[in-house]
């Protein structure tokens, strides 16, 4: 495997699809692509609001920060995400419409590719030491919700500070493990190429 820290700080903020909204982003793949596979980012929601739409994609959404929203979705169903990181995954065709509850919100929010990829978000305590093997073909990324930690083992040890992320990336000349120390809570995003479907 292979680190790519990503700071906190060096996150591009851009407009939302719809102009409805700003988004900073933490990383695409292929990084730079518009024809993207899969994004994380952090939605910021000043205002009730419609959802951008994604065809072809699923989704997940996180609540980092404010008091919460109503989810509500054009089929009738509602969902409402409160503090403190309640969550939803959904298909990002779906036309939905954003209501706060009391301000404004962060978001967390991984999109991808169905047919190009499969992706696991975990939600995790920091408590010591955590140690990433290398698997083929899985990347995995780290968002430091709260603490400090740094991955050791290395010629140069890797810090961060909250609000920072890193990708571990597959490098068959890399280390075979890592290891995350320190202190804190962690979204880790489990992706890898979707499973090839045999037709009948």
């Amino acid at each position: 495997m292979r680190l790519l820290h990503l700071p906190a700080h060096e996150y591009r903020r851009e407009r939302w699809r719809n102009e409805r909204g700003w988004t900073r982003e933490i990383h695409r793949h292929p990084e730079g692509a518009a024809d993207w596979q899969w994004r994380a980012s952090i939605a910021e929601i000043d205002q009730d609001a419609p959802f951008s739409a994604f065809p072809g994609c699923d989704r997940e959404l996180v609540l980092l920060a404010g008091e919460g929203m109503h989810l509500h979705f054009d089929d009738g169903e509602t969902h409402t995400l409160l503090p403190p990181h309640e969550r939803l995954r959904f298909a990002g065709e779906r036309p939905l419409r954003a209501e706060l509850l009391s301000g404004p919100t962060h978001d967390f929010n991984l999109i991808w590719r169905r047919d190009a990829v499969d992706a696991t978000l975990l939600h995790r305590p920091l408590v010591g030491p955590m140690v990433f093997f290398a698997e083929q073909g899985v990347t995995w990324l780290v968002h430091l919700l709260r603490g400090q930690a740094w991955f050791k083992d290395l010629a140069r040890p890797l810090r961060l500070e909250q609000g920072d992320s890193v990708l571990l990336l597959p490098d068959p000349d890399g280390p075979s493990r890592l290891i995350l120390e320190g202190g804190g809570e962690l979204l880790l995003a489990k992706l890898h190429p979707a499973a090839a479907t045999t037709a009948i």
